[in-house]
């Protein structure tokens, strides 16, 4: 799914503050003692809005057009502007297999910095998708380990047959 533009009423409110809401998502309120302020924090707040819905099943609501939109009674409305958010993309279980030790160290470090296995899975796949190389060729660790054994064969071995 696309961003969604969501319309948000700007309103002064006492003692020089802002407050911000969204007519799409009752409750969704945000404030501050300037309108940038105000706006960046219904920002946040229709980013939280929308990942609870998600969290619950819930479809997004159709945006509002502004032409319809009725303030509440009392509001002393400054402007309307528009929210852009993007809707949580869902998770998907998947099963890879994995050296055992390199899972260890994914633990331990996906720990040191407070993350799951899977949110430091997506972190590195999403660095790695950006074009930000996490092995440097020559240092990834190869899974087999290799021994010597003998002599450089150059001849052809025949095959055996069942």
């Amino acid at each position: 799914m696309s961003r969604r533009p969501y319309p948000a009423g700007l309103e002064r409110g006492p003692k020089a503050a802002f407050g911000a809401w969204f007519p799409d998502f009752p409750g969704c309120v945000a404030g501050g003692t300037s309108q940038e302020q105000a706006i960046e924090r219904a920002e946040n707040a229709l980013a939280q809005a929308v990942d609870a819905l998600f969290e619950r099943g819930r479809p997004l609501p159709e945006p509002t057009p502004i032409e319809k939109i009725v303030p509440p009674k009392g509001c002393d409305l400054v402007a309307y502007f528009m929210v852009g958010v993007d809707p949580p993309d869902p998770s998907e279980r998947v099963n890879v297999y994995l050296p055992k030790s390199l899972i260890a160290r994914v633990d331990r470090h996906a720990a040191e910095l407070g993350m799951s296995r899977s949110s430091f899975f997506g972190l590195a796949a999403t660095t790695a998708l950006m074009g930000f190389p996490l092995v440097h060729e020559g240092s990834a660790e190869p899974r087999s380990k290799v021994h010597k054994t003998g002599r450089l064969r150059t001849e052809k071995r025949p095959t055996r047959k069942a």
